[in-house]
């Protein structure tokens, strides 16, 4: 198994009832593809370093995880068409 992390910003319009359940649905997704979630830290909300799709603010959450190559690349399939996910990024983590 290998180290990835992950960073995603959520809409801030996501009202704080169904953001835990965003975070639930990509740690599940990791689990079932075999994967395990090591961390999770919610950094709340930021001001964005540019504007995306005329927001300011996001809501950053990171989350350190261990699986094969394909959970990173489902989990990014996912991303893509989760609505509410601003930006995303998975790096793989050297050891």
């Amino acid at each position: 198994m290998r180290s990835y992390e992950t960073i995603f910003i959520l809409s801030p319009e996501i009202n704080d009832e169904a953001r835990p359940s965003y975070i639930e649905k990509f740690k599940n997704l990791i689990a079932e593809k075999g994967g395990e979630v090591t961390n999770v830290d919610e950094w709340g909300k930021r001001k964005l370093a540019y504007e995306i799709d005329k927001k300011n603010e996001g809501y950053y959450v990171l989350m350190n995880f261990n699986g094969d190559v394909e959970v990173p690349h489902e989990l990014e399939r996912v991303y893509k068409i989760t609505d509410g996910v601003m930006r995303y990024l998975i790096v793989k983590l050297d050891k």
